[in-house]
């Protein structure tokens, strides 16, 4: 009974020091405040990030909206394939004329897609990449990270040793260096898939996707900082493994918004938000 007892209050612990680190994790995202300032401390940070604003919210999400409140409206009025909707019952006796209606409608919105939004997705997905990038750099820059900064909520700091500083010196380092962007690109392909497999599966399909997307997204802002700062892979998996609560805090309010949104609109508003977190990491004051 003892036993059980001491086993109960060792998992109660657990799970609160788990909740402290996950609500430390949320906060140190949601203080949005920090990026503001970075980007007015930069004014190539602000074009860039504006940029991304525009690009994604502006002209993505904008026409998104501008085919569900304008496009197809239209498209349902000029080509009805609803009879009530008319009152002369004579359209009801041309149902083949119907029918036909509703096929170009259909038609018409899915060339629509094909012609203006993926092209649109690929573009923006690929211009966005190379963004978050100069974004993470600008960030940087703006925030004078030559070197590991005084503040360190996780009680983690550590100064980078000779060996660290020099490990991407000759072409040994080179090599580590490639070999080591490879394993990362795998091990977060790999990543993704569990992912997606997870949310097929019943009753707690839902809370595992939430919670590997948090980890997906919280390593990928602060990978950005990880790359400028030198950190070395094995490094970055003992910190992030180290500190998993902080990560699922960290992330999750980049996942809350595009649970409830179709794929198109959920990859919309992830990528306005997603170069805020990513400045959120590079603000935040702790290295691995």
């Amino acid at each position: 009974m003892e036993g059980k007892m001491e086993l109960v209050k060792s998992v109660s612990s657990k799970l609160k020091e788990a909740s402290l680190f996950w609500l430390l994790g949320f906060k140190e995202a949601c203080r949005l405040h920090r990026v503001l300032f970075l980007c007015l401390s930069s004014r190539r940070l602000l074009r860039r990030t504006g940029q991304c604003f525009l690009l994604n919210g502006f002209l993505f999400l904008g026409s998104i909206f501008i085919l569900n409140a304008v496009i197809i409206p239209a498209l349902e009025w000029i080509l009805p394939d609803d009879c009530s909707k008319f009152n002369s019952q004579l359209f009801c006796s041309f149902a083949s004329l119907l029918k036909f209606y509703s096929f170009l409608r259909l038609r018409l919105i899915q060339l629509f897609y094909v012609t203006w939004f993926y092209p649109l997705y690929v573009f923006s997905f690929i211009l966005s990449n190379i963004w978050y990038n100069d974004i993470a750099n600008y960030g940087f820059a703006a925030m004078g990270t030559s070197g590991p900064a005084k503040g360190d909520p996780l009680g983690k700091n550590e100064s980078l040793t000779v060996k660290d500083r020099d490990r991407m010196e000759g072409l040994g380092g080179v090599m580590i260096g490639i070999g080591e962007q490879v394993y990362s690109v795998l091990l977060l392909t790999f990543f993704f898939l569990e992912v997606y497999v997870t949310g097929f599966v019943p009753y707690m399909g839902k809370i595992l996707n939430f919670l590997l997307l948090s980890w997906m997204y919280a390593y990928y802002c602060f990978e950005y900082k990880w790359n400028l700062s030198e950190v070395g892979l094995d490094r970055r998996l003992d910190f992030f493994e180290s500190n998993w609560a902080f990560f699922a805090g960290f992330g999750s309010p980049c996942v809350l918004p595009v649970l409830f949104s179709s794929p198109l609109v959920s990859y919309g508003i992830m990528a306005i938000l997603f170069p805020l977190f990513v400045l959120a990491a590079n603000a935040h004051d702790v290295y691995v």
